[in-house]
């Protein structure tokens, strides 16, 4: 399954919608049980996200200005129902139905810089817009476990 190969091109950031199955093997280190990742992505195992994926840059732009009009201006954190009403509005993913809801996913599962972003995202937070070969992404960190 043809992964990014241009996945560092933005700084680190940003790649992927949800993977419908395998993984890149570059992403996979770290996987595993407990234990520090040699990904340097930090140290938990799965994570639970949801996501705003547009084709367009200007179209996620106009989700990131709702998200920052509503809560991000104000230091406030989105509520995760907020987000998945502005998710199905936007997203072009087919979660974005679901609002954008990715579930659980464990480390290797996505492709590369979107991993790198859902991983280092603290739970709770909203990702500033990122690139990847997909199109363009949001990201709500909704949970982090082992």
């Amino acid at each position: 399954m043809g992964k990014d190969s241009k996945s560092k091109e933005s700084g680190g950031k940003g790649k992927g919608k949800q993977a419908a199955g395998g993984s890149d093997d570059s992403t996979a280190k770290g996987k595993g049980k407990g234990g520090k990742a040699a990904d340097g992505l930090g140290t938990c195992t799965y994570v639970k996200a949801r996501h705003i994926l547009c084709e367009k840059q200007g179209k996620i732009n106009e989700a990131c200005k709702k998200l920052q009009d509503g809560w991000l201006s104000n230091g406030d954190k989105v509520p995760p129902a907020e987000f998945a009403k502005i998710a199905a509005e936007y997203s072009e993913c087919p979660s974005g139905k679901k609002g954008g809801d990715l579930g659980w996913f464990p480390r290797g599962k996505m492709a590369g810089p979107f991993q790198e972003v859902a991983f280092n995202t603290p739970v709770g937070v909203t990702s500033a817009p990122f690139k990847s070969t997909h199109g363009y992404h949001i990201i709500l960190s909704e949970g982090r476990k082992n």
